[in-house]
C-alpha cells in the first residue's frame, strides 16, 4: 500500500493540481488543507505518512506548521514546497523538513 499524502498550500489551484500529478502517478492522496492550522487537524485527523507543505501561507506558515506537526506527530515526512531555493534558507529550515521542492520543478 502506497504512502497517504496531504497537501498543504494556500492557493486551491496548486493543491488541485498537485492532487491531480499525484493520483495520475498512483500515489495516494488523503487529503488537502489551505493553512498552517488546518495542516495540523488534518495531520491528527488522517495520520498521513507524507505532508507536502509549502512555506507561504498566511497564518501560520509552513515552518510554524513544520513544527507543530514534529511534535504532534513526530514519525510523518514533512517535504516543503517552496519558490525558496537559497541554500540558506534550506539550512535553517532542515530540522523540521525531511525535504524540499522547488515549486519552479
Amino acid at each position: 500500500m502506497s504512502a497517504k499524502i496531504l497537501i498543504v498550500d494556500d492557493h486551491q489551484a496548486v493543491r488541485t493540481t498537485l492532487r491531480e500529478l499525484l493520483d495520475w502517478h498512483s500515489f495516494r492522496v488523503c487529503g488537502d488543507a489551505k493553512d498552517g492550522k488546518e495542516a495540523i487537524e488534518r495531520v491528527i485527523e488522517l495520520k498521513p505518512d507524507i505532508v507536502l507543505l509549502d512555506i507561504n501561507m498566511p497564518g501560520m506558515n509552513g515552518v510554524a506548521a513544520a513544527q507543530e506537526i514534529r511534535r504532534v506527530s513526530p514519525s510523518t515526512k514533512i517535504v516543503f514546497l517552496t519558490v525558496h531555493d537559497a541554500p540558506d534558507f534550506k539550512v535553517g529550515a532542515r530540522p523540521w523538513a525531511h525535504g524540499f521542492v522547488p515549486k519552479s520543478d
